[in-house]
């Protein structure tokens, strides 16, 4: 089967602090309620149920899982939900134990009683969740959702039957592993880019790719803004200070600024000494996922939970490496990362829960490596041996957040992810691509075995490492 996976579908718009276990809940209601919708039984439901299953229900608590299934059954949409209205919402629910289906129908619900976290885990995917609507308080309707990773959410039903059918992708040049996309480039004389966009164009118009990309990278750039500029200590119970803050008044002084667009130009103007230029990359990435684990907007990338690493990088490039970069460039970026975060997902996993943290922060590390290597001159294969130097170096990363919330390790782990991908677009600049030892599918399909091998205490389960073995009543 292939798949046309576009760079919209890698890189969404979303409310923090996960992909797969906030984002991808969140559009499971919102795609049960257009069932209830279609089949005229909307209106019918009397009581509603919710039980979350494996990894969600191990973590979905620190992962605002169950907040985000009753914002997204109340009918509201993590791209547009001004984020200083998610409290009030919450609050509403939980004081008069109703909830609005869809803005539309009220009923009864508790979210104590009605969102039941089952520890066990569902076969298809460590990742289930089963809406059950009772209808005029006798029949039943359900549903079972996947949430893969990334804010993808599947129906097993559905995939199995994809499966039985010979489906040809719709793209020009369809895509299903590293060298096809290699061998594209050189029968088609085009960089990654290239590629990618004649792909787009065969969905969309230019128009719309253009807007579409300007619009992520604007809501990357707005996310750095508010990190860097929000103090105080993160939601959840940890009592993680925020960092980015002090870095950033550290590192820009009594700079003056109205906008995200005029900070970025005034970190342009700023002299950043060499040794600075670390704590830039880091500060970028710390903003970032420190909004994210506020429940602040984001862009997945390929996950919430590793969301700071290609803003960081592509930061990194516009201020310290190309000040004359622009629009052209940050397109060019974030189509090349976008890609080699599909054939990611095609060849291997993008979810913890499947994977551990090498298919968030190894993944979005190779994505963010190729991109920069891209912008910086680099051929195809030197771009794909960037993305796959970076994986290399993630090989075997396990997901252990303490106490479920995406804050230790991920939002530091975000930082070493942005510094290794700079480092390996650096190295594959200097290689010659024909002594290459490693091709990138070889690296993909070696994190998929290592993801199949590795123990599910290590899956974003918080029941291995370091969720253990700190104390989260210590911290």
């Amino acid at each position: 089967m292939e798949e046309c996976i576009s760079v919209f579908d890698m890189l969404k718009i979303g409310v923090g602090p996960s992909s797969s276990h906030t984002l991808g809940p969140w559009r499971a209601a919102e795609r049960f309620l257009g069932e209830l919708r279609n089949q005229d039984l909307l209106h019918q439901t009397t009581s509603f149920k919710v039980d979350l299953y494996g990894s969600l229900s191990l973590t979905g608590k620190g992962h605002a899982t169950d907040l985000a299934v009753m914002l997204g059954l109340s009918g509201q949409d993590p791209e547009t939900i001004p984020v200083k209205d998610i409290a009030g919402i919450i609050k509403e629910i939980e004081d008069t134990n109703q909830i609005n289906l869809g803005n539309e129908h009220i009923i009864p619900f508790s979210f104590l009683m009605d969102i039941v976290f089952n520890k066990n885990f569902l076969p298809f995917h460590a990742n289930g969740l089963t809406f059950t609507a009772t209808l005029d308080g006798k029949s039943k309707y359900e549903q079972t959702y996947y949430s893969i990773g990334g804010g993808f959410v599947v129906v097993e039903e559905r995939i199995n039957a994809k499966k039985k059918l010979e489906i040809k992708c719709a793209f020009p040049f369809p895509i299903q592993n590293a060298e096809e996309l290699l061998n594209y480039t050189i029968s088609e004389n085009k960089t990654i880019s290239e590629i990618v966009y004649e792909n787009e164009k065969s969905m969309r118009s230019e128009e719309d790719i253009h807007r579409e990309l300007m619009r992520i990278w604007s809501t990357m750039l707005e996310c750095m803004y508010i990190g860097c500029h929000s103090e105080g200590i993160l939601p959840g119970g940890l009592n993680v200070r925020r960092r980015a803050f002090d870095m950033h008044q550290n590192l820009i002084g009594l700079a003056n600024y109205n906008s995200p667009q005029e900070w970025l130009e005034c970190i342009r103007k700023t002299e950043v000494k060499f040794r600075q230029i670390l704590k830039w990359v880091s500060c970028f990435a710390l903003a970032v996922n420190e909004v994210n684990a506020a429940l602040g907007r984001v862009v997945t990338a390929p996950t919430n939970g590793s969301a700071g690493v290609i803003p960081a990088v592509l930061m990194y490039y516009l201020v310290i490496e190309n000040h004359e970069a622009g629009e052209k460039e940050i397109k060019q970026f974030l189509m090349v990362a976008g890609e080699i975060g599909s054939i990611f997902k095609k060849g291997s996993t993008i979810s913890a829960a499947m994977g551990g943290c090498q298919a968030e922060i190894g993944v979005s590390s190779a994505m963010a490596a190729a991109a920069l290597c891209e912008v910086m001159g680099g051929t195809p294969d030197q771009v794909l041996m960037a993305a796959e130097i970076a994986m290399e170096h993630h090989l075997g990363l396990t997901c252990d957040p303490i106490g479920g919330l995406v804050q230790i390790p991920c939002i530091e782990r975000n930082t070493m992810g942005a510094i290794k991908a700079i480092n390996a677009a650096e190295l594959a600049m200097e290689t010659d691509a024909k002594n290459a030892k490693v091709p990138l599918d070889k690296v993909i399909d070696t994190m998929w075995q290592t993801a199949k091998d590795m123990n599910s205490k290590y899956k974003e389960t918080s029941e291995g490492g370091l969720a253990v073995t700190v104390n989260m009543a210590d911290c």
